[in-house]
């Protein structure tokens, strides 16, 4: 089991600048959980006892609203880690965690991984470079698709999806709409009205829930205007 982590760990950005003594102290303090479809994993408020990297399946960090309106703030893939800062600065998690579908998930509990840190200062500092670049490129996100309209924020999410498969074209919307009108702050009439509108522009093509870019320079320039379409 341990050897079987280490493998996969070496595969995980977060992990990759780790050492083979490093990754094989991670991998015994790992915790193998399954998780069911929309089982939470974690609330807002819950103490940051641990983070958690996805093995398969997908997760959802969201917050809830005062009138009860859900904001999804991120989406987790196989491979991406969520519930780190907390574990670092020692606080509450600040949203909800949700699985979206059958997931597999490692935990790492910030006990254990404290003593580790311990041990071994070099650990936190290479976790700590990488986990600081990802928070770069996630706040720049929220800057997207908080500060512009809502045909700004769909074009930066498209950019996001290519930018995250290496330039990738070719997309596959695993949500649903209503899933990404949340993610975006809309509705899911919204998102369907702007789709038609790009595709008529030539700066996509839409198949369900593929997508194709044809023009990423004319997604860059709604992104840089946030033109209303």
């Amino acid at each position: 089991m341990v050897d079987e982590i280490i493998n996969w760990m070496k595969g995980v950005p977060l992990f990759q600048d780790l050492s083979q003594e490093q990754l094989l102290g991670l991998a015994r303090i790992a915790e193998d959980r399954t998780y069911a479809r929309e089982e939470k994993i974690f609330a807002d408020g819950d103490p940051g006892i641990g983070f958690f990297v996805t093995l398969t399946g997908r997760v959802k960090i969201f917050k809830i609203s005062p009138d009860g309106k859900e904001q999804i703030l991120h989406l987790i893939a196989p491979g991406e880690p969520f519930g780190e800062v907390p574990v670092f600065s020692g606080q509450n998690f600040p949203a909800h965690a949700e699985a979206l579908e059958k997931s597999r998930i490692f935990f790492f509990p910030r006990s254990a991984f404290i003593e580790l840190i311990k041990q071994d200062p070099g650990l936190a500092l290479n976790m700590l470079a990488l986990l600081s670049r990802r928070l770069r490129r996630f706040a720049a996100l929220i800057d997207d698709l908080s500060l512009k309209e809502v045909p700004g924020r769909l074009a930066a999410y498209l950019l996001y999806l290519s930018d995250q498969k290496k330039g990738a074209t070719d997309l596959a919307l695993d949500i649903t709409k209503s899933q990404l009108a949340s993610l975006l702050g809309t509705i899911p009439e919204t998102i369907s009205r702007i789709l038609g509108k790009m595709v008529k522009q030539g700066l996509i093509e839409s198949d369900g829930h593929r997508i194709r870019i044809l023009d990423s320079a004319g997604l860059e320039a709604l992104v840089d205007t946030s033109s209303r379409l």
